[in-house]
């Protein structure tokens, strides 16, 4: 039998890096246990951050995963407030910007990914924002006056939560979206066309198949041009465009990447005792015999267990199903699977009462499900998606059988 390590380093200190603490602790691991993370807080919730957060409903500390005394109670060497600059996998050291060196045994990158920037034409002036961290919410919330003029750039979930909150604020709310609908890369038409309608019932100005040329201001942001010559005004800009995977750090120490770090289905990498979780790995999708990437809760929770499952020796936890969900206005968005490749789409319900379904099946098995304000068909339908469930499509879209019956003929 391989001798346990005696540390475990881990860099990162979010959802992923917090949970692989977390549960190396809880299956009994005495050894010790360094997080490290470039920003002050302690690991701590992102979703939040363009909800509740963003709307002055949470404080900081009610984002945090756990609290600050849990580190120390626990063991755990929390460092904030430095980054790691260099993985030495012959050395089994990371050595960190504040000139230090820290020894492991085993290695658990979590590094995250970072906001795409755009390349055009003014993209450094002031007053254009991005929303991924809780200093970047912060200052947005410190400008954001009511009847300021926010133009949103990109209008996937974080784009269209924090238009919805701003929106709810009292700004003035433009989003801009190249595709020819909102959410097009996370969901299908249908729930793209509905929250097209609802944000711009609320008021919001959505622009679809906005091609933006450049930010025009001197010094700070006035303006947004579209490649038509149209120059839309602003007092802020906020760019939610895609992320890229932080990966730097694992390429430049000669580990296998791609779009992200490539990891087996244990998490680890191409070097057998370090591993990668979270936004930044390029892991194995059970449920589609496929490879991917995932920016998910569910993801960095479920990475987390398994790293210390491997780690400790112990059975691999269970796979869920890809899971995420969207808070906007009184509508709560609940996705379980990847809806890609899916060759026939089923609505159940009635988009205009605001509660309805989207069934997404594939060769005539279930592989997503898009829910809004409708906790009965996600919850069936996620089980559905674990099972790759054959259902008939007529009985998907029949109000009158409920899910329960449904997931009942279809699970047993």
């Amino acid at each position: 039998m391989a001798e346990a390590p005696k540390r475990v380093v881990i860099i990162g200190a979010g959802q992923a890096g917090g949970q692989a603490a977390y549960s190396l602790r809880l299956g009994g691991f005495a050894g010790a246990i360094t997080i490290i993370g470039d920003e002050p807080q302690p690991p701590y919730q992102r979703p939040p951050l363009s909800k509740a957060y963003l709307k002055g409903e949470l404080d900081a500390e009610r984002l945090f995963l756990k609290p600050v005394e849990y580190y120390p109670e626990h063991g755990v060497e929390l460092l904030t407030g430095v980054a790691a600059t260099r993985i030495d996998l012959d050395a089994h050291t990371v050595e960190l910007s504040s000139g230090a060196a820290v020894g492991w045994d085993r290695l658990v990158i979590a590094t995250g990914s970072r906001p795409r920037r755009l390349s055009v034409e003014g993209a450094d002036l002031g007053g254009i924002l991005e929303l991924r961290t809780l200093d970047d919410v912060d200052r947005l919330k410190a400008v954001a006056h009511p009847d300021a003029r926010l133009v949103v750039v990109g209008a996937g979930y974080i784009g269209l939560e924090a238009a919805a909150v701003a929106n709810q604020l009292g700004l003035k709310v433009t989003v801009l979206e190249a595709m020819p609908q909102v959410l097009s890369r996370v969901a299908g038409p249908e729930i793209g066309q509905f929250y097209n309608r609802v944000h711009r019932a609320a008021g919001v100005d959505i622009r679809t198949g906005a091609r933006l040329a450049a930010f025009e201001g001197a010094g700070h942001v006035t303006g947004v041009r579209l490649d038509d010559g149209e120059v839309i005004p602003a007092d802020l800009v906020l760019v939610g465009v895609g992320v890229l995977p932080n990966m730097e750090l694992a390429a430049e120490a000669g580990l296998v990447c791609g779009n992200g770090i490539v990891v087996d289905g244990e998490m680890r990498t191409s070097q057998p005792d370090v591993y990668a979780i979270g936004d930044v790995a390029w892991r194995p999708l059970a449920h589609y015999g496929r490879e991917g990437r995932l920016e998910s809760v569910h993801n960095a929770i479920e990475g987390g267990k398994i790293v210390a499952a491997s780690i400790l020796g112990l059975p691999a936890p269970a796979l869920d199903v890809p899971w995420f969900w969207s808070d906007q206005y009184d509508l709560k968005l609940q996705t379980a699977g990847l809806w890609t490749g899916a060759d026939e789409r089923i609505l159940r319900g009635d988009p205009q009462s605001r509660s309805f379904a989207v069934f997404y099946l594939k060769e005539g098995r279930v592989i997503a499900v898009d829910a809004v304000n409708a906790a009965p068909e996600y919850l069936v339908g996620k089980k559905l998606v674990a099972a790759q469930a054959t259902v008939a499509p007529g009985e998907l879209a029949d109000k009158s059988i409920s899910m329960k019956d449904i997931g009942a003929r279809a699970l047993s």
